[in-house]
């Protein structure tokens, strides 16, 4: 018997897809279709339609795995009870360390598109600390402000793609959409599709927040399949509506040009007035995007900390707001240390190899499950798997290099503390 308090079930389907919403309708959508048009022009309509592919096949194997075990830290519990041990280390390392980096790259997004020059990293470790405050005040707190964030982004999204679609006549948008649809699609061949896929797939990656909550969620055999899936959709047709909207408004090229593609089609129109709201939107989606990765940070941690693979000092839960306080604020020390002394202005590749990585094992995690715990076809779990690897091997050499040295000083780390 122990006193120990344990996380509370606080939170509901709504709230839960907000948390997933969050998470995946982050900065990403303002800025990632730039290099997805880089590498497949047009064609990055079919790498979208690839990348939800791949996500749903993700999210149903981390949906049927919710059900069997709806407790917090996602992969880590599942690779660990269907894989073994290591196979969950690997899960939770490639998650917390990768994640941990994403953290700080969102938190200087939204410093870029709030702060004022010379402000950014000042800015962006408050950022950091006001949202890891709201994390520790507890999970209802975290969910109330998720729903507020993704609402007012949801709201940005809309009128700066009507902005858009104002500033070019009918026939002659009709004339671009009809283009792309066409020889379009393959101009810059399979391979730049892929890539495209590649680079889209993160935006996706979100819903896996919902199930590294699954110690906080009520109901949740039935309520986190549901969330995931409903977060998923919901993501997919934002994502298709932005995706269409600047091919058809700005063209392939311009969109590969522009670093902030959804600013330059307002900006085209005549509705000059909405372009600060794209701003706006960029800013309030970061800080969702960054609510929910300390959240889902936080408790991944618990859950490693709780079987010795992180230091078992973290696995402490506050008595009152019924959080994994010191893990959360270790997580939010160390998103402030990288964004004072690290440039995370480039991509930071080892991040998403640890997210494919991590989805890879809840994959063949999922492969594993039999009777009653079975929900979906297992060729949706071998799809997932070898897409997965396929999109691993398609990331810039310079990505897989960093994500192999990650894995191996986490391997390092694994081995000296159980030799120990």
């Amino acid at each position: 018997m122990t006193n120990a308090p344990g996380l509370a079930r606080r939170l509901g389907t709504v709230d839960a897809v907000m948390i997933g919403l969050g998470s995946m309708i982050g900065a990403g959508v303002f800025a990632a279709f730039t290099p997805a048009a880089r590498a497949a022009g047009s064609g990055l309509l079919l790498g979208l339609l690839i990348a939800a592919v791949v996500a749903y096949c993700n999210a149903s194997s981390s949906a049927q795995l919710a059900a069997a075990y709806p407790d917090s830290g996602g992969t880590y519990v599942y690779g660990r009870k269907r894989l073994g041990p290591w196979s969950g280390f690997l899960a939770g390392w490639g998650f917390v360390v990768g994640k941990t980096a994403s953290s700080a790259a969102m938190a200087i997004t939204f410093a870029a598109y709030a702060a004022p020059p010379g402000w950014e990293r000042p800015v962006a470790i408050g950022a950091v600390v006001l949202l890891v405050a709201v994390n520790y005040h507890g999970v209802t707190r975290t969910a109330m402000l998720g729903r507020i964030l993704v609402t007012a982004v949801l709201i940005a999204l809309a009128l700066s793609t009507a902005a858009a679609w104002a500033s070019v006549p009918a026939g002659e948008s009709n004339a671009n959409v009809q283009r792309l649809l066409g020889d379009g699609l393959l101009s810059h061949g399979f391979y730049g599709i892929l890539q495209s896929a590649g680079l889209l797939f993160f935006a996706f990656a979100g819903y896996a927040r919902i199930a590294t909550m699954g110690g906080e969620v009520r109901d949740p055999r039935r309520t986190i399949p549901r969330a995931i899936l409903l977060a998923l959709a919901i993501a997919a047709l934002v994502y298709a509506c932005v995706a269409v909207t600047l091919l058809a408004v700005l063209g392939p090229d311009a969109v590969a040009s522009s670093p902030t593609p959804l600013a330059a089609a307002v900006a085209s129109g005549p509705w000059e007035w909405a372009s600060p709201l794209v701003r706006i939107g960029a800013a309030l989606a970061s800080l969702g995007a960054l609510l929910a990765l300390i959240a889902g940070l936080g408790r991944t941690s618990l859950a490693m900390a709780t079987e010795g693979d992180l230091p078992r000092w973290l696995a402490a839960i506050h008595p009152k707001y019924r959080v994994p306080h010191r893990a959360e604020l270790v997580v939010g020390g160390a998103v402030c240390l990288i964004i004072a002394f690290v440039d995370l202005r480039g991509a930071i590749g080892f991040s998403s190899f640890g997210v494919l990585v991590y989805y890879l094992i809840a994959n063949l995690s999922a492969l594993t499950q039999t009777g009653l715990d079975r929900r979906y076809p297992r060729f949706l779990q071998f799809l997932g798997a070898a897409a997965c690897v396929v999109l691993m091997v398609t990331l810039p050499p310079e990505a897989v290099l960093a994500g192999v040295i990650m894995f191996a000083v986490g391997i390092a780390y694994r081995f000296t503390i159980k030799r120990g």
